[in-house]
């Protein structure tokens, strides 16, 4: 085992330009207030290939009082990152431990890879162990995703070296991992943890791997029923043990989801959840239509992403939700309605997360996104947004600013433009939340300063009197269709 954790540096309230996710907020009328905040990690490394300090795209999970935060760590603007960076806090959120994962990439000293990518996290009840899934980048040839690789860590803190998922075979490009597992005791297949992948050089090949063993070794890889193609899928696993894996399509057009009901021995074709209709964002962001997903405790998923179908001319993009208890039927997206119709406000790259325990009518969830307050603007201000629900998605709180005045170019560069992520996370433990999330100021010359954060205090659910909003009678336009170019080719990592 290979301990490279270092405590963290505590930094005061006084960053002003910060995103963050609070799930479940304060009383109405503190919308603009600011919140104290801890810097968790830095960017140490400082190899001339990629862009310091630039921490990005973190993903977490939580069990009890321990928090587990991983992402990447000076972000190339050709794809990937110098290492896999984590901060994990055993105490709810008060102090934080950092460090980089080893044994991935020759930047971080003891690994074999060029670059590490696509980084989420877990936890595996049964064997009692964390499980890190990252995407190893070969730079032979132009960067490429050429392994699925998982971590493990009985704390979070001292992590081994990671077990190969799959390694590309000549030629492919393996893309967007992620990890699930079935913490469910009367699950039949209790245990299992489920790793979804796709290779663009099979024109987004959906791959499926499944763990009996807590991530020590994994199957050979599996496709869907008729090979299906996607991107980004998220494995979230019901209490009778069915995996459902929302997805996009390989040109982030439309929403799908897939399945499995025997344990990873068999995935479904998957069927369609909705269209995309997608406003191009401005500011020179990496704003794609991604989606967020989670399930409540008594199996139902949410699915979320960016959508202008209920924009005049699509003019800006929405928050849309649509759900489902099985996976194969899905509710018609609807509008979260954050801002009015008519308003210029453009809302991007959702993050979704649900109280641990919560479910059907009285599921609290939370969701973080991107916006700028003018859809069209030319001199764009980054902002943060939150709302929250208590009844499952019913009705919504209002908006809450969180941050404001984020000036895109303080972001790490990518050839799919300026990138705080493709994801925003955060934990929601009891009553209270922390977020984790980049925080990003004005450069020192040639070096950026974009970080990741926590707020300091946990933050409480929302006032029983906070006023509520719906979206019920809110219905898409006629012939909705995206204002942007339609793609041509299937995303990956280091294309828009």
């Amino acid at each position: 085992m290979l301990t490279l954790a270092t405590q963290t540096k505590k930094f005061g309230p006084t960053c002003l330009l910060t995103f963050i996710l609070l799930a479940l907020f304060l009383a109405a009328g503190t919308a603009g207030a600011q919140v104290p905040l801890t810097q968790i990690s830095t960017d140490t490394f400082t190899n001339s290939s990629s862009q310091h300090e630039t921490e990005v795209e973190p993903a977490s999970y939580a069990v009890g009082s321990t928090i587990v935060s991983v992402f990447q760590v000076g972000r190339f603007t050709d794809g990937g990152s110098s290492d896999i960076g984590f901060s994990t806090s055993t105490n709810g959120g008060t102090t934080w431990t950092h460090g980089s994962l080893p044994g991935i990439t020759k930047i971080e000293g003891t690994g074999t890879y060029d670059r590490a990518s696509d980084t989420s996290v877990t936890y595996n009840v049964k064997n009692k162990v964390w499980l890190a899934e990252v995407l190893a980048l070969s730079a032979t040839g132009g960067p490429h995703g050429a392994a699925v690789l998982v971590s493990s860590s009985t704390d979070g803190i001292t992590w081994n070296n990671p077990a190969v998922v799959s390694k590309v075979e000549s030629g492919g490009y393996y893309d967007k991992p992620w990890i699930g597992c079935d913490n469910h005791p009367k699950s039949p297949f209790y245990g299992n943890c489920y790793v979804e992948w796709d290779d663009f050089s099979q024109f987004d090949l959906i791959e499926m791997s499944t763990s009996t063993d807590g991530g020590k070794t994994w199957s050979a890889k599996k496709t869907t029923s008729g090979q299906a193609s996607g991107n980004g899928g998220l494995p979230l696993v019901q209490p009778n043990g069915t995996v459902i894996v929302p997805i996009d399509d390989p040109f982030l057009s439309s929403v799908l989801a897939f399945k499995s009901t025997d344990g990873g021995a068999s995935w479904t074709a998957p069927v369609t959840v909705a269209f995309i209709s997608e406003h191009f964002v401005a500011g020179n962001m990496r704003a794609l239509p991604l989606i967020a997903a989670q399930i409540d405790a008594a199996g139902k998923v949410y699915v979320v992403w960016a959508d202008c179908s209920f924009r005049t001319s699509c003019s800006s993009n929405d928050i849309v939700i649509s759900t489902s208890n099985d996976g194969t039927t899905w509710t018609a997206p609807a509008r979260i309605p954050i801002d009015p119709v008519t308003s210029t406000v453009d809302h991007f790259t959702p993050g979704l997360t649900v109280k641990p325990g919560s479910s059907g009518s009285t599921a609290a969830i939370g969701l973080s996104f991107y916006f700028f307050p003018k859809a069209n603007c030319t001199t764009c201000n980054l902002s943060v947004g939150y709302v929250a629900s208590t009844n499952g998605g019913a009705t919504w709180s209002r908006r809450r600013t969180l941050t404001n005045g984020i000036n895109p170019s303080w972001l790490a560069s990518t050839t799919s433009g300026q990138m705080a992520g493709d994801y925003i996370t955060a934990e929601i433990q009891g009553g209270v939340v922390h977020g984790i999330f980049a925080s990003a100021k004005a450069p020192s010359g040639s070096t950026l300063n974009e970080e990741t954060f926590t707020n300091t205090t946990a933050v409480a659910d929302i006032a029983a009197d906070e006023p509520q909003f719906s979206s019920a009678n809110d219905k898409p336009v006629p012939n909705a269709h995206s204002d942007r170019p339609k793609r041509t080719t299937p995303h990956r990592e280091d294309q828009r």
